[in-house]
Formats: structure tokens, sequence, C-alpha cells
């Protein structure tokens, strides 16, 4: 799995790494799917600090985990963006779902 999931009380932090594509959408979606059914928090952060490439499925996998966190009135961030993966995720209309922060140089 490309990812590291943290909780901490209504918190839940996915800290992505390597390339985000159809097989490693998959698994961190099921290990994180698992993770907010049982924490069900207020909070999700998704870090892409470390994404070195990412394709459609990437929009998929975050708009699947806002789909969850609506049904426990949780919010959605994604953090540590460059800014090409940023223009790609507001021209997907992430930005009207989640805060969106660029990575600070």
């Amino acid at each position: 799995m490309n990812a590291t999931i943290e909780t901490s009380g209504e918190l839940v932090i996915v800290y992505l790494f390597g390339e985000l594509d159809h097989h490693s959408s998959k698994e961190i979606r099921e290990s994180l799917d698992a993770v907010l059914s049982v924490n069900k928090p207020r909070h999700l952060i998704i870090d892409f600090k470390n994404v070195t490439f990412m394709d459609t499925s990437g929009i998929g996998l975050i708009m699947g985990r806002y789909r969850t966190l609506q049904s426990f009135k949780g919010t959605l961030e994604i953090r540590n963006v460059d800014a090409r993966t940023k223009r790609l995720l507001e021209l997907a209309g992430i930005g009207a779902i989640a805060i969106i922060k660029e990575m600070k140089i």
C-alpha cells in the first residue's frame, strides 16, 4: 500500500507516497474505508507531499471518501499538492467539496 494512515481522536491523516493509480488506489481505499468506518472522524486530511504521479483514480479516491465523510458530517482537506495537481483537482470540482492546500516550498 502506498499510504500511511494515522488516527488521533476525531482526526484521520493519510500520507500518500509514490504513484496513485488504479492498483494503489484500490488498496488505499479499502484500508482507509476500514479506518473511517471504525473512527467516524470529523476531519480527514489527505497529504500528497510524496505523490509522484496521480491519474483519475486519485480523484475517485477523494470523491468516494468525501461521500463517506458526509454520512458523519466530516470535513475533508487535501494538503501539500503541487500547482499542477491543485489545478487538476480544481478542474474536477474537488475545490467545492474540500480545502486544497498547496505545498510550501
